[in-house]
């Protein structure tokens, strides 16, 4: 996909989101962020997009307000047709998330419904409405989780939400395969990042266990990331459909 595409990647404000949106600039695509609270981080990204001669966008949408969901497809038309002169676009990056170590023993009906509607129900019914936007031959790419594949304490609402998205990438890459778009899920291993309260980086004993776990002896940065999700958005990747790509450096092997 060499020609200037248009992506859209939620949660794109700080994170792996920005540094996703960053990498698809650097490949000469034009990027739509949504923020959640985060405005003027979003905007910095927006401004350093344009920086690089591309163009960009943010739009707010919160994942957890599910009745939002319409009203955030049509503020994308309107943005797709004021910015850009189009009706669609052609990368999907479902990436906006949150974090939280929960004991099972102690979790609510709320967090579990907090996190499936941001997690899960978002995440299908955004997709959903938003393919008929979606150019053919496009990419739905979706985040997932290394704690799908290795237990982590206090994770199960969070893991089991991505469970579910990991199983509805398999479908969505049967489904959407006759317009040629993919669907594939990256799994990040343990990322540096502000990610649940900055888990990694505020505990130094704790990241310190994780990157003895890794083959590579060290935790991720977004930067690992934001290239995989550049990758699966080129020609290169093509071939590469309904597949889970887990990024952890070789965790836990």
């Amino acid at each position: 996909m060499s020609n200037k595409k248009i992506a859209l990647i939620t949660g794109g404000s700080r994170g792996l989101g920005k540094d996703m949106a960053l990498r698809l600039a650097e490949n000469g695509h034009d990027v739509v962020i949504t923020y959640q609270s985060q405005k003027e981080m979003a905007a910095e990204v927006v401004a350093t997009i344009e920086a690089k001669g591309q163009k960009a966008f943010a739009l707010h949408f919160d994942a957890a307000d599910f009745k939002s969901l319409d009203n955030f497809v049509e503020q994308l038309k309107q943005t797709l047709e004021s910015n850009w002169g189009k009706s669609s676009f052609d990368f999907l990056i479902n990436n906006g998330g949150i974090g939280a170590t929960i004991p099972f023993a102690k979790a609510t009906e709320e967090d579990f419904d907090r996190f499936m509607n941001i997690h899960f129900k978002s995440v299908y019914f955004l997709t959903q409405k938003a393919l008929p936007l979606m150019n053919n031959n496009g990419r739905v790419i979706n985040i997932s989780s290394g704690s799908t594949k290795f237990s982590v304490p206090g994770y199960s609402i969070y893991a089991s939400m991505k469970g579910a998205i990991e199983t509805f990438t398999r479908y969505l890459a049967k489904e959407l395969g006759p317009r040629g778009i993919t669907a594939n899920v990256i799994a990040p291993g343990p990322i540096e990042t502000d990610f649940n309260n900055a888990a990694i980086r505020n505990n130094p004993e704790r990241k310190a266990i994780m990157a003895a776990n890794i083959a590579l002896g060290r935790v991720g940065e977004a930067k690992d990331i934001g290239g995989i999700v550049a990758f699966l958005c080129s020609d290169d990747a093509g071939w590469i459909n309904a597949q889970r790509i887990e990024a952890s450096g070789g965790m836990n092997l």
